[in-house]
Order: structure tokens, then sequence, then C-alpha cells
């Protein structure tokens, strides 16, 4: 008894001795940074906000298309980006598992049986030995560094699983856009189809016009030129169209070969009204955000064990054993230690010191890398507000334009036919029309893409689980 408690004693001196001295060199960490404060409003948010739609987790199905709702449910389930995302959640969760065992004593065993004897020599001079052992060990987690490495990884694993509900935000918004690309590249190649088709209508008649002596050479060279431009643009759009499905097809986790899109215009489809909501209220709602806050929880963490690995550390270990020549009296005599030790950092050349400032750098760093998100994630709402206002403020005067080009090319042709236009007239207004015809297909697709870039911008209604 009274060895025990020598021992004991001189623990306790030892370990307080070196705590007194790590407490005295260890440096103060840097204070954090304090984070963005949000504004009362968004800045570009339209101020009627009357039958604006809340942003909900199947918010693509608020644009409209059977074939857009299927293709965002293959990406989902097939895309190699939300793939490795959810092993990286399983890795973390295994991760946790090993974190959290050096907080519980480990223990092994061991059995082993030897036979003596040699050729020539009877059974009864033989010898047989078996052995049982147990050990068990266990370090004391006195300065919380195996808590804080517990707390790290369960922290990691959260990161994680915010992490993968961005990846499937990114990736559905990413299919959404690609989708959008496509149908619009489509409808465009429609109106190029059709101007070009009006441009060879004028060819010829300024080819028959020239035969009859009534157009000159150069205004027939004029309408062929136009009709290259027209030609080439079409393949041009042609060639984006097949680029664009080949980027969607990529996003679904397949070839392009196998890949077809039906639908041909996105007149159909309807542009939403988002509800944008209040500011503050973002960084609840965005899974980057949240996995960028869960990191920090486990620097925090990686320091707590850093500073412990600088401090000493108190182990027990105690050891069972069993033997005999027969089976019978096998437990008949055991044997058993219990030790303790202390381990205390002397001299490390100052690694375990550079270990924990490495630690809170590089929580400090995590830190601004939040910092900084957050700041972002309020210029993607911005951006994404700014758009769709910009986009309906135009197409309300490109309407006007449009149904005025038309007009004026109808009215252009028959003017030209009776002799009584230039064919310079028609050259203008049909540039005119193709013009307002392809500025209305890119306004429109900029309005569904702004959409598309506001849900994910919101954080597509993403909610953290209870």
């Amino acid at each position: 008894m009274n060895k025990i408690n020598t021992l004991h004693s001189l623990t306790l001196l030892v370990t307080l001795a070196a705590v007194m001295a790590a407490a005295g060199c260890a440096a103060p960490a840097a204070p954090d940074a304090a984070l963005p404060t949000a504004p009362a409003q968004w800045r570009f948010a339209p101020q009627d906000r009357a039958g604006a739609d809340p942003v909900s987790a199947a918010w693509w199905e608020s644009i409209g298309n059977a074939e857009l709702d299927a293709l965002v449910r293959r990406a989902r389930a097939d895309n190699p980006s939300i793939a490795a995302a959810y092993a990286r959640v399983q890795q973390a969760r295994a991760s946790v598992v090993i974190a959290r065992a050096p907080l519980l004593p480990a223990l092994t065993g061991s059995a082993d049986a030897q036979h003596d004897g040699s050729s020539g020599v009877s059974s009864s001079d033989s010898t047989a030995n078996l052995r049982l052992g147990l050990a068990a060990s266990y370090e004391f987690d006195l300065w919380g560094g195996n808590r804080g490495a517990a707390g790290s990884a369960a922290a990691s694993l959260r990161a994680a699983g915010f992490a993968q509900d961005a990846a499937t935000l990114s990736v559905t918004a990413e299919v959404a856009l690609a989708w959008l690309q496509t149908v619009s590249l489509r409808e465009r190649i429609g109106i190029a189809t059709r101007m070009l088709e009006n441009a060879r209508s004028v060819l010829a008649v300024v080819d028959a016009r020239q035969r009859a002596g009534s157009a000159t050479a150069l205004e027939l060279a004029q309408q062929r030129g136009l009709v290259a431009s027209r030609e080439r643009t079409l393949r041009l759009l042609a060639q984006r169209a097949n680029d664009s499905l080949v980027a969607l097809a990529i996003l679904l986790g397949q070839s392009a070969s196998g890949l077809e899109v039906e639908t041909a215009s996105l007149a159909s489809l309807r542009q939403p009204a988002i509800d944008s909501g209040l500011p503050a209220a973002l960084l609840t709602r965005r899974p980057d955000l949240a996995a960028a806050e869960a990191r920090l929880a486990a620097a925090d963490g990686n320091i707590a064990l850093a500073r412990a690995l600088m401090l000493p550390r108190l182990a027990l270990t105690a050891n069972a054993t069993v033997e005999s020549d027969h089976l019978r009296t096998l437990f008949e005599n055991p044997v058993y230690s219990l030790a303790a030790g202390v381990l205390a950092p002397i001299f490390n050349a100052g690694k375990l010191a550079a270990g924990h400032d490495l630690a809170i750098a590089q929580k400090q760093e995590l830190l601004a890398d939040y910092r900084r998100a957050i700041v972002a994630a309020s210029g993607d709402v911005e951006v994404a507000l700014n758009t769709m206002a910009g986009v309906n403020a135009q197409r309300i005067a490109q309407d006007e334009e449009l149904a005025q080009a038309r007009h004026a090319f109808a009215l252009a042709q028959r003017r030209y036919r009776a002799g009584a236009q230039t064919l310079l007239s028609v050259l203008d207004t049909q540039r005119t029309l193709y013009s307002a015809e392809d500025d209305a297909a890119q306004l429109r697709l900029a309005g569904l893409q702004g959409a598309v870039l506001l849900y994910k911008a919101l954080g597509g209604g993403w909610q953290p689980d209870a």
C-alpha cells in the first residue's frame, strides 16, 4: 500500500510541474476575427414580393418541365461528384470511431500452446504447455486532447455531410443550367433556320430580278453573302448545342451518345418569382456555409489535441497470465501485474510547440475562408437578384422590339417585290428581325438561368438535419 501511495504522489507532482512549465511557455491564441454583418435587406430584391414562391427542396419543379425533373433525378442518383461526397461521409464516420477509441481502455488477448518432445521418447516423457494472457491499457485524458480529437472528428463528419448536401445542390443547379442552355441553343437553331430560309427566299427573288435586268450583280452578291453568313451562324449554334449536350451528359454520369433532349423551346417554361427572404437567414440556409462552420469547430478540437501533446501523459497498463501443463489446472495460479507511467516531453526541438502553432494558424485560415464564403454567398444572391431584375426589365422593351421588327420585315418584303423598296432596306430589316428573335431567346434563357442561380444561392431549400 505504501508503494502505491508513493507512486501516486510522484505522478501528481511530476504532472503538476509539467503543467506549470507548459502553461508558462504556451503562446496565447490569436483572437478570432469578427464575422461580416448581414444587411437588413437585399439591395436588388424586388419591392413587391406578393405571389413570390418560397424556396422548396424540389425547387427545379417550379420551372414546370417533366424532362428536367427526370434529368435531375438521374443526376442525383448517378453523378460521380455526389458519389464521391458520399464516400467522404463514410470516411469521416469511420474516423469518428477511430478518434473515440482512445477514450476507452484497450484490451488485447493472447493464447499459445507448446508441446515439447522428441522421436523415440514415450509420450509420458513429453510435455505440453498452455498459456492465456489478457492485457489492458488506458491513457488518462488529463488535458482533453483525446476528447478534442473525438470532437474534431465528429465536427468533420458534420462538415462532410453538409459538403455532400452542397455537392448535391451544386450538381442539381448545373444540370438545370446545362439543360436550359441546350434547349435554348436548339431554339436559336430553329430561329437561325427560319432566317436562313427567309434569306434564301429573298435570294431567289433577287436572282430572278437580276436575270430580268431589274437587279444588279452587286445586289445579288450581297444577298448571297447574307445567305452564307446565316449558314455559318447555324453551324456555330449546332456546334455549341452539341457541346452543351456533352456537358449535360457528363453531369448525368453517362456518355453523350445515349442522351437525347426532347424539349425544343423555352417558351412554355415558367420563370418563377422567388422569395429571397432576409439576408440574416442565409447562414442557416446554405450547406456550404454550414460545412465551413463545422470545419471551424473541428479546428478547435485539433488545437486541443496539439496542446495536450505538449503536456505530460499518464497511462495505466494491466496484464494477467495463466499458464499450466494441463488444461484442468490452467486457472489455478494466475499471474498479474499493474503499472502506471508518466511520459512528459522535455526536448523535441520545438516540434510540439510548432504543432500547436500550426493548429492555431489552420483555424485562422478556416475562419478567413468562412468569412470569405459568407461574403461570397451574399454576393451570389445579389448577382442573381440583379440578373432577374435586369432581364425582366429588358423583356418589356424587347417584346415591343420584336413585334416591330416582324412588322417591318413583312412590309419590306412586299414593297421590294413590288419594286417600291431597295434591297438594302430588305437586308436591314432581315438583320433586325433575326437579332430581335435571337435576343428574345437569349433573354428567356437568362431569366430562367437567373432563377436557377437564385435558387442555388439561397440554398435550394436546404435545412440541416435535426
